[in-house]
């Protein structure tokens, strides 16, 4: 085990089919236990926005809609798995509570402008951050998201940058209809438990405890409360 971001090259490097080096060699990198990741990267089905810092709003509105582009395509194929990587900028390395109130921050901003334009919440999720079904919604869509930062305790949240990963909640409801969500599953803890001796403790499926809690990958207290502010 490492304490240690995973060995990546440089962000500038040059991007392979439009994803950028460092993300590719983190993804496909033994100890990130991600199947599903790995499948989409496989598959350039990886939609990657580089961002500024992310304590920065200078790209909210950019990242708004170009979280919105890929979750209307989600909707049309819902075959595969794909995600969407938004990779910020932030000096020096943050502890995990900065970066959750980052993370925090910025789901704040896009939820804003969601608000501001009158998107209704995805179907099938609640809007109370509290409850066990709750699920970001942009533009109409449900989301679940991953949070990456070189500060993470957990190896397979350590990415050399801040980042967060979006993916969209209709596409686990049809790997559970077609049966791979479970093998996948498996899959995932397995590793996680070869490389880093433990499953992640925050993680537990839809429904059965708070998913906000497991955004950011840090290791919260049964009384944590979600910052978002939800407006309707």
């Amino acid at each position: 085990m490492t304490n240690r971001p995973i060995d990546v090259p440089r962000a500038d490097a040059p991007p392979i089919n439009g994803v950028p080096r460092d993300l590719e060699a983190f993804v496909k990198s033994d100890q990130f236990p991600c199947v599903g990741a790995k499948s989409a990267l496989a598959l350039a089905q990886l939609t990657v926005l580089e961002g500024d810092d992310i304590l920065s709003p200078t790209r909210d509105a950019e990242l708004y809609e170009a979280l919105g582009r890929f979750g209307a395509a989600t909707q049309q194929d819902t075959r595969g798995v794909a995600s969407f990587a938004c990779l910020f900028t932030h000096r020096p390395i943050m502890s995990e509570v900065e970066f959750e109130t980052a993370l925090w921050t910025r789901i704040q901003a896009l939820h804003d402008i969601d608000a501001e334009r009158g998107q209704h919440w995805a179907d099938g999720v609640d809007n109370d951050p509290a409850s066990p079904v709750f699920s970001l919604s942009i533009n109409g869509i449900a989301f679940f998201v991953v949070g990456l930062h070189p500060g993470a305790s957990r190896p397979a949240r350590r990415f050399c940058r801040p980042a967060l990963v979006f993916n969209a909640h209709e596409q686990f409801e049809q790997l559970r209809m077609d049966g791979r969500y479970g093998r996948m599953q498996s899959i995932i803890r397995e590793r996680e438990l070869a490389h880093t001796g433990s499953i992640n403790p925050m993680l537990t499926d839809f429904g059965r405890g708070r998913e906000a809690a497991q955004y950011s990958g840090r290791k919260v207290q049964p009384g944590w409360t979600c910052p978002l502010k939800i407006k309707t």
